[in-house]
Parts: C-alpha cells; structure tokens; sequence
C-alpha cells in the first residue's frame, strides 16, 4: 500500500510541475492531478478502494491495525458458569475490533477488559454473510449465531461511528452469522485447556 501511495503521489507531484500559482491555486491544482492519478490507477485495476461496507470511512490502516476497520461493543458474549456469573458476565461490554476482508467476511479480536494498552483479547469472532453460511454443512451452522435476531439481544453498538453511519451500516451487518471462539475463560489470567466454541444462542437475555 506504501508504494501505491508513493506512487499516487509521485504523480501528483508530476502533474503540478510548473505550474506557477500560490496558495488556494496550488492546492486546488494538487488536488485535481491527485484525485486524476488515483481515478487512473483504478481504472488500471493498481489500486482499488478498501472494503466500502464494513470500512464505511475507507481509512487506510497498516496491517498491523488492520483490526480497526470497524469496533463493535456487545453484551451477552461471555460464558457464564452458574448464576452468580449471570449479573456480572452477561451485561459486560466485549469489544469487537474488526478487520474487513474483500470476500465479505470479517475477523474480530474480542476484548473483554476494555482496550487499554495492558488490555488482552481472549478470542476472536469470525463473520461470514449471510450466503456463505448457507454453504455450510447441516451440523456446522448449529456453532453461528445470527446477527440480524443477535445484534438488538446483544445490544450491539458502533461507538466509533456517526448515527448516519451506522444506520446505514447496520443491514449489511444483520446479514451475516458469527462464530465466536474463545482461547480461554476471561476469569483466567492464561489459556488453560482448548480453545471453545461460545453457544450464543443459549445465553440468557438482558433485559
């Protein structure tokens, strides 16, 4: 991606070579030759726009903070043993950090504790739209959830988003199904044992 903005850039530079103007003029100017150098790359199929739903903004992102396309924060996404759990567990915020990909799917790092910088995911959420899920063997579909029925149980936000946003959003996410695998109980300070499918659909209901 760096060498596609050093590129696009470049030829920016290029088109505004010359040109003898000062403030407004110069940007303008720079301006048009950048959005004329991008319109061509994609046209040549170089380069080609980030995911436009599930990356509404169409930020770029290294991809190392690949998993900031799209936050989501979530209730009724922690395993609960026993019902002294039940108050505690059930109404705590998971946050999704979601990284989008040109298939449609999603992956989402889960943090339960918040995203503070000693803060440390316990499982991830991978997402599949809605006729990738219709592909799925009879006995797989039992471990996804629907979002269209999970996203008002869950009380499912998009705090990083405009209310405009995030209206125009939220039908692309309720057609998808999510799979929510854990490394370890969030009461554990390590992964102890394997790895676990959560059964969203048998977690209570917030009121």
């Amino acid at each position: 991606m760096l060498k596609k903005l050093s590129l696009i850039s470049s030829i920016a530079l290029l088109g505004v070579s010359g040109v003898a103007c000062s403030g407004n003029n110069v940007k303008q100017a720079t301006d048009d030759s950048l959005n004329t150098a991008v319109s061509s790359l994609k046209a040549s199929g170089s380069i080609r726009p980030y995911n436009s739903t599930f990356n509404p903004r169409q930020k770029e992102y290294p991809n190392h903070l690949g998993f900031n396309d799209l936050h989501i924060q979530a209730v009724r996404h922690l395993p609960i043993k026993g019902e002294k759990d039940v108050k505690r567990k059930l109404h705590n915020i998971v946050h999704h950090h979601c990284k989008a990909y040109d298939d449609g799917t999603m992956v989402c790092l889960m943090f339960h504790t918040g995203m503070k910088d000693n803060d440390k995911p316990i499982g991830f959420e991978y997402i599949i739209p809605t006729a990738m899920y219709n592909t799925l063997p009879e006995a797989e579909k039992k471990n996804w959830h629907y979002h269209k029925v999970e996203v008002p149980l869950a009380k499912a936000t998009l705090p990083d988003l405009t209310a405009a946003e995030a209206e125009k959003l939220l039908p692309a996410i309720n057609e998808t199904y999510g799979k929510v695998i854990y490394m370890h109980h969030p009461d554990e300070n390590l992964p102890i044992g394997e790895p676990y499918i959560l059964d969203v659909h048998s977690m209570p209901r917030v009121d």
